[in-house]
């Protein structure tokens, strides 16, 4: 039998205009698909910028539809879920993310990190450590370090904690020394729990030689002092806390006064005590010198001392309770002392925001309500 090439001939035209017609409607389609994608994407970003979520989230939602490749649109509509507090669709935008084949690395630690702080803001902590854990070696590894030492500490695990703040301090992002110091002064307080003194003594004097200008382990450490009848090295300790950080020495006035009534450094204590109230007044080193002054008119002329270099009212208040005749200038003292406490009680205050201002508003300087301040002063509220 002939084969006919009549056939051929015109098999070809039917199947150049089969296939032409095949990518017009597959162009067609993709243009549509492309048309929809950047229309729903800038919907989204349009509701984004008039702070409309909702409507936003749809439209993402949207373009991930249209185009499931795209990460962008992925990681945009995670952090809007995040941001709303809808931690269990950030969760499954990112988890999604992660389980994609074709994902570039930078790609992935960018969604390990994103999935690590859906964990984190919803309150799962574990899962948050093991998502943070994993991004060791990448871009994020500072940021997730500082995430996991905020955890440690929110959980009190110290040992944890020290070993983050060590590898942040080594790899040169700031110092951490006080931070270690504050974790070894938290150690001291278990082995004090638990009675191992020799412990603690240890743990602060690690953490006054990390740290030698921190005020707590040097407090802590002449407490221990203290409570083990060492005075001398108590007093010793809190002199070199005076010359790292004298503002703190106020903490220590109750343990000087200890240290005075249980040794022979008597003197050595009350010199301190008022050289320090010389240069800085303070209400607790004032009640420290009051409690060692054997003359009881000597001690209440501290309060007065004090109300001359400060105006306060709980120095007042503890001369008033003397209960002498007050003096000409004793009355002036305290007179300004009181003046200088009840002005902040003759503020109005806004209900709304709490903005307060010496005078009445009818509408608030601060948050721009009407009528949120009430007719009375801050002290009849």
């Amino acid at each position: 039998m002939d084969f006919d090439f009549t056939w051929v001939l015109l098999g070809f035209p039917v199947a150049f205009t089969l296939g032409w017609l095949a990518s017009r409607i597959d162009l067609r389609q993709l243009r549509i698909e492309n048309r929809q994608a950047p229309k729903a994407y800038f919907r989204g970003l349009n509701f984004l910028l008039n702070e409309q979520q909702d409507q936003a989230i749809d439209a993402f939602i949207e373009a991930v539809q249209n185009d499931p490749d795209t990460s962008e649109l992925h990681f945009a509509l995670g952090n809007l879920f995040r941001r709303r507090g809808e931690y269990e669709r950030a969760v499954r935008v990112h988890e999604h993310l992660m389980s994609r084949g074709d994902l570039a690395q930078p790609e992935r630690d960018r969604a390990q990190h994103a999935l690590a702080l859906d964990f984190l803001k919803a309150g799962l902590l574990d899962r948050a450590e093991a998502a943070l854990r994993k991004l060791e070696g990448t871009p994020y590894e500072e940021e997730a370090r500082l995430a996991l030492l905020a955890i440690y500490e929110r959980s009190r695990d110290w040992a944890h904690a020290t070993d983050i703040a060590q590898k942040l301090d080594s790899a040169g992002h700031g110092s951490f020394n006080g931070r270690q110091a504050h974790y070894l002064c938290e150690h001291a307080s278990v082995f004090l729990a638990a009675g191992d003194d020799d412990k603690a003594f240890a743990a602060l004097q690690l953490a006054c030689s990390l740290a030698p200008t921190s005020a707590r382990p040097l407090v802590d450490l002449a407490k221990l002092y203290s409570q083990r009848g060492q005075y001398q090295e108590a007093y010793d300790t809190l002199l070199q806390l005076e010359k790292a950080a004298p503002q703190a020495l106020s903490l220590a006035a109750g343990l000087l006064v200890n240290i005075a009534q249980n040794s022979h450094l008597f003197n050595p204590v009350i010199t301190l005590l008022k050289t320090h109230h010389a240069c800085s007044p303070s209400l607790d080193v004032m009640e420290a010198i009051v409690r060692l002054e054997k003359d009881p008119t000597a001690a209440r002329q501290w309060y007065l001392e004090h109300l001359e270099r400060e105006a306060s009212l709980v120095a007042a208040a503890r001369w008033i309770a003397g209960g002498d005749l007050p003096t000409e200038q004793s009355q002036k003292l305290v007179q300004r002392a009181l003046d200088h406490a009840t002005k902040p009680l003759m503020r109005y205050r806004c209900a709304a925001c709490g903005f307060e201002a010496t005078q009445h508003f009818w509408q608030c300087p601060g948050c721009q309500a009407w009528d949120s301040y009430p007719a009375r002063r801050v002290e009849e509220l």
